[in-house]
């Protein structure tokens, strides 16, 4: 009697169900969706699955950067690509959207969170930095501290917007997404320039400046992406890094800093942050000991980005004004890594000779010279900055 009745409720429930979906004009595998064929849930391989049958549109999201990767997929072809034309299955494929599930939830319900967001946009990717992480050193004896989602970090100063509880989704709506945009507002959707401040005061900053050109405290930077190839799996462990997706790589880097980054021109063609990503080199540990590739430059490739590390205030003048290194100027005397005497290909990082940003330029040397030059107007607004700064120590 008892597993008649259940029966009975059962068959009820499905028909309100069945009767609710249809009142809705939605059959069950409108939801219940896997590659051509009605399961049991909207799986993560199936995309938009379901869900594309009340949110319209959204399926387009794969389409683009986060489920296509084809900026990517394009360097790999041109660099690493070359000596291994399995690179990017062995190191590369793993962070990639494939369906809606991956940021909203098992359950498909979830609006994603920063956390979400930042089990890809990790490390020296853009992400991290916006809650106050930069990546630690490759060598094992640097991973210590907090580990988030299985990697340790150095504590940063996080962005103003996180400090103040905005998620990622504030600046980056599912409609700019499916769109193929970046971002949803701009700095100035939501600020004005405070005339008030000196820096706002001369037409050029605003005019020909990017707002995270100044406001952008610091960004992680890698010198150098080095991917070491072992087909002798025993070698690895005298190198003593962190292991990776692949068995028959390991990744390091020449150099890693958290300051202010360095500046040159955007797509927009305005003054924007850039990095390098990559300047990729390759080394076959197995035929480098037969005098095999060993440190061989790939590509030295820079991108003009926003690094999510905004704070009120900026450098000072000669932060820029007087910093050719910070455009990739430098000079001789300051210089204090010799590339080419560690075979690296380069006559030194922070010079624009042999190296290119992908989506926009460097400053040209007229333009800089033009800058950097202390005009009265120059040295007027000079003056009256550090006089701000008097002020703020005689209070």
């Amino acid at each position: 009697m008892h597993w008649m009745i259940l029966f009975i409720v059962g068959c009820c429930l499905a028909i309100n169900l069945d009767a609710s979906a249809a009142q809705a004009g939605l059959a069950c595998s409108s939801c219940h969706y896997q590659g051509g064929s009605a399961s049991g849930r909207s799986v993560r391989s199936s995309q938009a699955g379901g869900c594309v049958a009340c949110h319209q549109g959204h399926e387009r999201i794969f389409d683009h950067a986060m489920g296509q990767r084809t900026g990517e997929k394009q360097f790999v072809q041109r660099s690493y690509g070359k000596f291994d034309s399995g690179f990017w299955d062995k190191n590369c494929n793993s962070c990639h959207l494939k369906g809606c599930l991956d940021c909203h939830g098992e359950k498909g319900q979830a609006k994603p969170s920063v956390a979400v967001c930042q089990k890809c946009h990790n490390g020296y990717y853009t992400g991290w930095d916006y809650s106050g992480r930069a990546p630690r050193e490759d060598n094992m004896r640097y991973q210590r501290g907090i580990v988030v989602n299985g990697a340790t970090f150095l504590k940063m100063l996080p962005d103003v917007h996180y400090s103040a509880g905005m998620t990622c989704g504030a600046c980056h709506s599912m409609k700019s997404l499916a769109e193929g945009k970046k971002s949803s507002k701009g700095c100035r959707d939501c600020h004005n320039p405070d005339m008030k401040v000196l820096e706002h005061r001369i037409p050029a900053h605003l005019q020909q400046l990017e707002c995270y050109a100044c406001h952008s405290a610091w960004a992680p930077q890698e010198y150098g992406t080095f991917f070491l190839r072992f087909r002798d799996q025993r070698l690895k462990y005298d190198f003593d890094l962190i292991p990776g997706p692949s068995l028959e790589y390991l990744r390091s880097a020449y150099l890693k800093k958290q300051d202010a980054p360095p500046l040159g021109i955007n797509s927009r063609g305005k003054v924007s942050p850039i990095r390098p990503m990559f300047i990729a080199y390759y080394t076959d540990i197995m035929t480098a000991k037969n005098n095999g590739p060993e440190n061989i430059l790939l590509a030295a490739e820079w991108r003009a980005y926003f690094p999510h590390t905004v704070q009120r205030g900026s450098v000072t003048c000669e932060g820029c004004h007087d910093n050719p290194t910070r455009f990739l100027f430098e000079p001789e005397s300051r210089r204090v890594y010799n590339l080419k005497k560690d075979g690296m290909g380069l006559e030194s990082f922070w010079l624009q000779k042999g190296q290119r940003v992908s989506n926009g330029s460097f400053m040209d040397a007229a333009r800089y010279l033009r800058m950097s030059s202390k005009s009265p107007a120059y040295t007027k607004a000079y003056v009256e900055k550090w006089k701000t700064f008097l002020d703020r120590v005689g209070k």
